[in-house]
């Protein structure tokens, strides 16, 4: 594994996932109530013993930079490094990066490492454990120019994604990205042997879709890179097939890409529910890194508890708490009843004087109140929610945004920082 690096790619601006990206890159984005999505690949990086990794980042960096260096520090002895590489204007070069393939482009100058054979390309907002190592066996075993992780989906997910049709020994023979004519359905829908192959049982995932997971022979990638294609899904691989040997890596283990509101708050409240989550949290042999804060240990004073994550230093007081998860230093207070929702928690505690200033100025403090009831609801860090707030928002509801909160795909989002006054209802 000292042959292979990593790179990373942050992502773009993140307008799906909308508000949680307004101060944030989309990996930065909390999620389990403890971890930033970029924790998820850098994690299965180290379990792979990957330990060199390249982040490339462009919008909205400042926290994303300050948590995987306040996060991930490797010893001197281990030879490995994380570089964060921001997008950046040179002599040759003055635009941002205009695709994932155009990302990695930019900094090629950066990749000079000659013990580097091999490049594993990864996404920097997607829930899945991987165990890397066996990827890059199976690339190398072919002696493959490029390996594509590959997973079996229905035809309803295989309209958003990169699809393939394989031939023997797993080698690709056509790649499309998002199909959405019924002769391109048709055309790449797999048999149910070769699903079988991957070992995938249900028949309705009959598309083989892309991951966005890739691994590329050095030389491979810098000769596909010399032209001025921007995006490795939509431009890059179609073109590879047939010039490189290209190969499918089965895949059949959780994977879920984070790119909307829904697909976040479905992925999180998964984990919520241990007896049905395909993501394991708890697994000894696979552990999820991320920044140690030394927090307290959370307290919880007479409440009603179940199907819930609770992170550390949260302080939940008589309340009810259901199918949930519920961040870093979080506060509910008396009374409260919080049902499917997830709670992003708080950077800090508020001191005394501090909340004692925020009543003279009439500001809820930081946390949920007293007596409020919550119900589909992603509430971002340092949000203030007044006394006897409700939210609960009906079925079929429209989306819409007002000043201090937004409405999507039927789930009421709270902004980080945002206040929402004593008594507010939304429904």
């Amino acid at each position: 594994m000292q042959n292979v690096a990593a790179i990373i790619l942050g992502g773009g601006v993140g307008k799906r996932l909308y508000p949680l990206t307004k101060y944030r890159a989309k990996p930065a984005v909390p999620i389990a109530g403890k971890y930033r999505l970029v924790d998820i690949p850098i994690s299965n990086c180290i379990n792979s013993d990957i330990t060199k990794i390249f982040i490339l980042t462009q919008f909205n960096t400042a926290s994303l930079h300050r948590h995987i260096f306040q996060s991930y520090k490797f010893d001197s002895f281990n030879h490995g490094y994380i570089e964060i590489l921001s997008a950046e204007q040179t002599l040759t070069n003055t635009t941002w990066y205009q695709g994932t393939a155009d990302a990695v482009r930019q900094n090629l100058s950066h990749f000079d490492d000659p013990s580097v054979k091999h490049y594993i390309i990864l996404s920097g907002d997607q829930l899945y454990m991987m165990k890397l190592h066996r990827m890059l066996m199976f690339h190398v075993e072919r002696k493959a120019d490029i390996t594509i992780a590959v997973k079996p989906v229905s035809k309803e997910k295989a309209s958003g994604l990169g699809i393939m049709k394989t031939g023997e020994n797993f080698r690709i023979e056509k790649f499309i990205e998002k199909p959405s004519t019924k002769e391109a359905f048709e055309e790449f829908k797999s048999d149910h042997s070769t699903v079988h192959l991957f070992g995938e049982k249900n028949t309705s995932y009959a598309y083989l879709a892309s991951m966005g997971i890739y691994i590329f022979r050095n030389e491979a990638l810098r000769r596909v890179l010399e032209g001025k294609e921007e995006d490795f899904g939509k431009h890059i691989i179609p073109n590879s097939i047939g010039k490189y040997k290209v190969f499918a890596y089965p895949y059949t283990g959780y994977w879920e890409d984070i790119g909307t509101i829904r697909s976040f708050y479905e992925a999180n409240l998964n984990l919520a529910n241990t007896s049905s989550s395909d993501f394991n949290l708890y697994d000894p042999n696979h552990p999820v890194y991320t920044h140690p804060r030394f927090l307290p240990p959370m307290m919880i004073e007479s409440s009603f508890i179940e199907k819930s994550i609770l992170a550390e230093g949260a302080i939940i007081s008589k309340s009810r708490i259901s199918n949930c998860v519920i961040g870093i230093r979080s506060t509910i207070k008396a009374g409260s009843h919080v049902t499917n929702s997830i709670i992003m928690g708080q950077d800090f505690y508020e001191r005394e004087v501090d909340k004692k200033e925020n009543r003279r100025k009439k500001l809820p403090e930081i946390g949920i109140g007293r007596k409020c009831k919550i119900n589909r609801a992603i509430i971002d860090k340092n949000a203030r929610i007044g006394d006897g707030v409700v939210i609960s928002p009906r079925d079929g509801i429209e989306d819409r945004e007002e000043e201090n909160y937004l409405i999507k795909d039927g789930i009421v989002v709270i902004p980080k920082k945002a206040v929402i006054p004593a008594k507010t209802v939304i429904k």
